[in-house]
């Protein structure tokens, strides 16, 4: 007759300790820390720098769009020169603009820097009009061969501004007389809206646009924003400080 076993009672062990649910718990307080100063250090690079400036107001500086159609802003003796490759519909032209471009005009205001922009036309596949790129390019120029320094760089701030620049792939964006009431808000005259309205200034914006992609790829970049200086490639989105060190 063979010894009846007696039965063994199973009971399942925890899958996790103790130990386990404090890792587990510190892995997430490390997670939500990275997380959270990532975000801070996002929203700190975006913060607009010299916030309440505004843009140029110094009577001396002066505005000209040059042979290449280039528009030149500053003092005619600045001491440093840079050239600014954007586009009116490139999100991130936007986020150069909103960061650095009070910084700018406090430094053209001083007469230590002067800007070549370079205003380019590749994103108009991308407007809801088709050609809102080249509308907007041929409003800067048409603001620009008015000489009003002041209006120019107000105008520009606004053409950047998140709450007017058009949306990528979006319904709609800004008809010229939209572009010119615009430019009428940032200080232009009425001869000034009227060639805006009219767009008189698109061909020569195209045109422009077609030799300032030439002068981009030329320096080595490939993409918009770009800031180049003496020929030199700046870090423009990726170091804050980047006004701070051009003198």
């Amino acid at each position: 007759m063979s010894k009846k076993v007696k039965p063994v009672k199973y009971s399942p062990q925890p899958t996790s300790s103790r130990t386990t649910y404090v890792l587990g718990g510190l892995a997430i307080v490390v997670i939500a820390a990275v997380v959270i100063g990532g975000v801070l250090w996002s929203n700190n690079r975006s913060k607009p720098r010299n916030e309440g400036y505004g843009g140029v107001s110094n009577s001396a500086v002066q505005v000209a769009v040059q042979e290449d159609g280039v528009v030149r802003l500053g003092t005619p003796g600045a001491t440093t020169t840079i050239d600014v490759f954007e586009d009116p519909m490139c999100p991130y032209c936007a986020q150069l603009e909103n960061t650095n471009g009070q910084e700018v005009a406090q430094k053209v205001d001083e007469g230590t820097l002067a800007v070549r922009y370079h205003t380019l036309d590749f994103l108009n596949r991308l407007s809801a009009s088709g050609d809102y790129s080249s509308r907007a390019a041929g409003a800067l120029l048409c603001v620009a061969d008015s000489g009003n320094a002041i209006a120019y760089s107000k105008f520009h701030g606004a053409i950047f501004a998140p709450a007017n620049q058009p949306k990528e792939n979006g319904k709609s964006d800004h008809s010229n007389d939209d572009l010119a009431q615009l430019a009428k808000d940032s200080g232009a005259d009425d001869a000034t809206a009227q060639c805006i309205a009219s767009g008189a200034k698109v061909a020569d914006a195209t045109a422009a646009a077609e030799k300032g992609s030439a002068a981009l790829a030329a320096s080595g970049a490939r993409g918009t924003p770009t800031v180049v200086k003496d020929g030199t490639i700046i870090d423009a989105l990726g170091d804050v400080n980047w006004v701070t060190k051009l003198n």
